[in-house]
């Protein structure tokens, strides 16, 4: 099977000086310089499994834009696979979590369709890679690759963004499954220490969270009136829209407009402007536990606000073949909640035909929440919570995985530490809800985290460390 190459504009890192200062920047431009003279002439590329939906695809195509405005060649390619491969990694995703899934087995059959998929992938890739390139895999998708990458003499760096806080029989599970491939990988990247499997070399394992974009459609500066402009031109409020105009910027620099719709299901008219939001946006995925969201806002028992669940048109999404799934049980969930409150609840299905103009309107809809919630049952790292403090608004999250990382409880937002706990979720929600100063202070708070912590230009000088770290060992080992 083939793979395809995700085209990467650059764009100028300059823009990040005013958030570093100077002196950091400086920093930056003076890695990024030496790093472009050590892989003068080689590729450094990044594989996933699919360009659009997700965390990880939002960051690569971030990340990788800027490391091609310094002058270093950086690729991306997405693998492909047929059905049965992708229900065995969302199987495989679940159980790095900790979680059952589909309950199918791990067994030789399933290892068969993992490598022959993984091996088509592999010799497609390979026809790219060149000796001395440095690929980097993300995720248990791309795992099986990494034998014929090697013997292709690239440098392989394995880069998991999920995981389990303790060893369980299914996290156990997985890695048995996975751990042949990985023997051979000259790194692993981690998000949280928790994450690293015993099996794995902990001299080759790196523990780096996720970052943010602040410039991308999703995390760029949006002034009320177009913020305003966008959620009705989607449907999600009610109009007028005002004097703005639903405008945001591309990531190449120049300006577009939002001009689809969100397809939303409810039980009455969009809310109005001045209606606050209690907003999850988030794949259809049980892990983040929509339905326990819809539980926990039906014990909010008021109307102290209106409940948004957005994801996306569950069509858009290659990868994920739950995703149809969860979103018919959120669906079915909501028909059953009483009609006052069912009314109050609105089932957001984002399109996926332009991501970037995807990616607008959900940095909209996040800048208008009184609150963003993300009572997720088990997270990687949780990058809606990272976005959700960048844009200074006040969250209520479950303390789980990555979001424990982010937040500190009472000083930057609000941690369950029970997520199945609805009756506990809906306390917290309504306290965030009445008392404004607290929920004001903890936003200020996330952004001050947020900005010293998780921005794009510090992931990627560690990044850099790590390549130069490789490049080095590598040629000691020649040397010999």
């Amino acid at each position: 099977m083939p793979v395809e190459e995700v085209h990467i504009g650059p764009r100028s890192p300059a823009c990040f000086e005013p958030l570093l200062g100077p002196v950091n920047f400086a920093e930056f431009e003076r890695v990024a310089a030496r790093l472009r003279k050590r892989l003068d002439g080689r590729v450094v590329w990044n594989v996933n499994s699919t360009a659009a939906g997700g965390g990880v695809a939002e960051m690569l195509a971030s990340l990788l834009s800027y490391v091609r405005g310094t002058g270093v060649d950086t690729r991306w390619v997405v693998i492909s696979g047929e059905a049965d491969f992708f229900r065995l990694t969302k199987r495989l995703h679940n159980a790095l979590h900790g979680e059952v899934g589909d309950g199918s087995p791990l067994g030789n059959n399933e290892r068969k369709v993992y490598e022959r998929i993984c091996d088509e992938n592999a010799e497609s890739l390979c026809e790219r890679v060149r000796e001395g390139d440095f690929v980097l895999l993300h995720d248990p998708q791309t795992a099986g690759l990494i034998p014929k990458v090697v013997e292709r003499g690239a440098r392989v760096v394995w880069r998991c963004h999920i995981g389990n806080d303790q060893p369980c029989e299914e996290s156990e599970k997985a890695w048995l499954f996975l751990a042949p491939y990985l023997a051979q990988a000259h790194a692993f990247v981690f998000s949280r220490f928790a994450y690293v499997p015993d099996f794995c070399d902990h001299v080759r394992s790196v523990i780096q969270p996720p970052s943010l974009d602040p410039f991308s459609p999703k995390n760029q500066e949006m002034d009320e009136e177009s913020v305003r402009a966008i959620l009705v031109q989607t449907g999600l409020v009610a109009g007028p829209a005002g004097k703005g105009a639903p405008t945001f910027t591309l990531e190449d620099g120049t300006p577009s407009r939002v001009d689809r719709k969100a397809v939303v299901l409810r039980d009455g008219p969009p809310p109005s402007w001045d209606t606050p939001l209690v907003v999850q946006v988030s794949r259809w995925d049980r892990l983040k536990d929509p339905v326990g969201v819809l539980a926990g806002f039906e014990e909010l028992r008021g109307e102290l606000a209106d409940l948004v669940l957005a994801g996306p048109d569950v069509s858009g999404v290659t990868d994920d073949p739950e995703g149809a799934e969860v979103y018919q049980e959120v669906i079915d969930r909501w028909k059953a909640m009483p009609d006052p409150v069912r009314r109050r609840v609105h089932l957001v299905s984002l399109p996926m035909d332009d991501i970037q103009e995807n990616a607008a309107m959900v940095n909209a809809l996040q800048r208008h929440a009184a609150v963003i919630v993300q009572k997720s049952l088990r997270e990687g790292f949780g990058l809606t919570v990272t976005e959700a403090m960048w844009k200074a608004r006040p969250v209520l999250a479950s303390a789980v995985g990555g979001i424990q990382d982010q937040v500190e409880h009472g000083v930057s937002g609000m941690l369950l530490r029970d997520p199945t706990d609805a009756s506990r979720f809906a306390a917290m929600l309504k306290q965030l809800l009445e008392d404004r100063v607290l929920a004001d202070r903890l936003a200020r708070n996330a952004k001050l985290r947020a900005g010293q912590l998780y921005l794009a230009l510090n992931s990627l000088v560690r990044y850099a460390g790590l390549l130069e770290h490789l490049d080095r060992r590598a040629e000691a080992v020649a040397a010999k």
